[in-house]
């Protein structure tokens, strides 16, 4: 039981106050059926942001509270479950037992020590420069960590980091995090980027092109970003390693790595073409965890889903539902509108409004996440547009800026992805994401400032 004297339990109670006042008094005037909604969600948020309750303990409690109170249907409360990313999930968990099982991800993780320097700085480098360089061909974020999570873990063994270590939990948080936030810097690599797109051609019938949106966001929201990842991620999971020098690639590979690498390929080109062949790179998941446990075929045996963490899929479906409620209510369109007629924009005042936008927006995402803010923010262009005096295309790219700004890990179902795949815990997740934004909105987006200036957007 959490220790009430402890400054998160404080807060988890404050924000459980703060809910309950919302949903049952209303203070806001949000209505009979959105307030309890808001209130399930400060409180829910709470929880999750401070973990005083296990993240699965924390998803039981919200789906028990929505469905006796009957806060919305059960369709949309267990929409998680239905999710491509929680199949996804499930899959990559599938996935990840048969790269370890088989020992292919030792193999490879022994290939790509050779090329990392024999320094904790080094290995995460190394990790971050993978991560960016398959983002230029590999769409899905989600993918992209169930491909390069149990690598990076194997990796981590080869270096010493083994369970319970700091530098193993930083090694899985900084695969997540590069594999999902900097990729925004590159245009077809994420979902709000296609969010995004859709949203602004259906508004505007504007479609962004590939090499604009490469001069425009990869400079600082891509590059510059990763190396603050990697930065921060040193300084706050810095631990001794052990560099393994033995060579294992003498032994020829097995049978069974010689299929699961066949399935990975096949999962790699499918992820790589999705675009050609439409199927969502979840099925693709799906196809190949099947695979992996198909007799004959796969190679991981009947007892397979014992590995199968329970409380991390519930997390996970959890947290997609919170989402989903969310958007469903209009919650999150809500506050956008009500950012419009606060935020100070003021025609003539480049930078304040700039920040304005860029706080602005990452505001919104507390409430839409990531994926949903472009479809919030997008109607609301306008009315800011005429508010600031900026051209249509800057206001339009200050909604980049704001969802490439992760606050907490709930925002970023990719986080959470490299959360239950890693084994590391929401409390470290959110230090290293929180801190990254912090140190964004003091560094990363003065200096984009001065090159979207450089570029005569401002």
């Amino acid at each position: 039981m959490a220790d009430l004297a402890k400054p998160s339990a404080l807060l988890a109670l404050a924000g459980l106050i703060a809910g309950g006042v919302v949903a049952f008094l209303d203070p806001t005037g949000l209505g009979p059926t959105v307030a309890p909604i808001a209130g399930l969600v400060i409180g829910t948020i709470a929880l999750y942001a401070t973990g005083v309750t296990s993240e699965h303990v924390t998803a039981l409690l919200f789906f028990t509270v929505a469905m006796v109170f009957a806060i919305a249907p059960p369709q949309l409360i267990f929409s998680g479950f239905a999710s491509k990313a929680f199949w996804l999930v499930l899959s990559g968990l599938i996935v990840g037992a048969a790269i370890n099982q088989t020992g292919l991800g030792a193999r490879v993780a022994r290939g790509l020590a050779r090329m990392f320097p024999a320094t904790y700085g080094g290995l995460l480098a190394g990790i971050v420069a993978v991560a960016l360089t398959i983002s230029f061909f590999m769409p899905s974020s989600m993918g992209r960590i169930v491909l390069l999570m149990p690598i990076a873990l194997a990796l981590a063994d080869r270096y010493g980091l083994k369970e319970g270590r700091i530098g193993r939990i930083g090694v899985a948080l900084t695969t997540g995090f590069a594999c999902f936030n900097p990729p925004n810097g590159i245009l077809p690599a994420t979902v709000p980027n296609m969010v995004y797109v859709g949203a602004v051609e259906k508004q505007y019938g504007i479609a962004p092109l590939y090499g604009e949106w490469m001069l425009l966001h990869f400079p600082f929201l891509g590059l510059c970003k990763a190396i603050l990842i990697w930065a921060v991620a040193c300084f706050l999971f810095r631990d001794r390693i052990d560099k393994d020098q033995s060579d294992g690639d003498a032994v020829p590979m097995s049978a069974a790595e010689k299929r699961l690498a066949a399935i990975l390929v096949f999962a790699l080109l499918g992820w790589a073409t999705d675009v050609l062949h439409g199927v969502s790179p979840a099925w693709i998941g799906l196809m190949a965890a099947t695979a992996c446990l198909l007799p004959g075929i796969g190679v991981l045996g009947s007892d397979a889903f014992k590995q199968v963490n329970v409380g991390l899929v519930i997390y996970v479906a959890g947290i997609l539902a919170l989402g989903a409620l969310i958007a469903d209510s209009g919650l999150g369109a809500r506050l956008g509108a009500i950012m419009a007629d606060i935020l100070p924009l003021r025609e003539g005042e480049g930078l304040l409004n700039y920040f304005a936008l860029a706080f602005g927006g990452g505001a919104t995402s507390l409430v839409t996440t990531m994926p949903g803010l472009p479809a919030v923010m997008v109607p609301l262009v306008e009315p800011l547009r005429e508010a600031s005096g900026l051209p249509l295309e800057t206001i339009l790219a200050s909604i980049v800026l704001s969802y490439s700004t992760t606050l907490l890990p709930y925002q970023a179902p990719p986080i959470i992805l490299a959360v239950a795949l890693g084994g590391a815990k929401l409390a470290d997740a959110t230090k290293l994401v929180l801190l990254v934004a912090v140190i964004s909105f003091i560094v990363i987006l003065p200096l984009n400032f001065l090159w979207w200036r450089a570029l005569g957007m401002i």
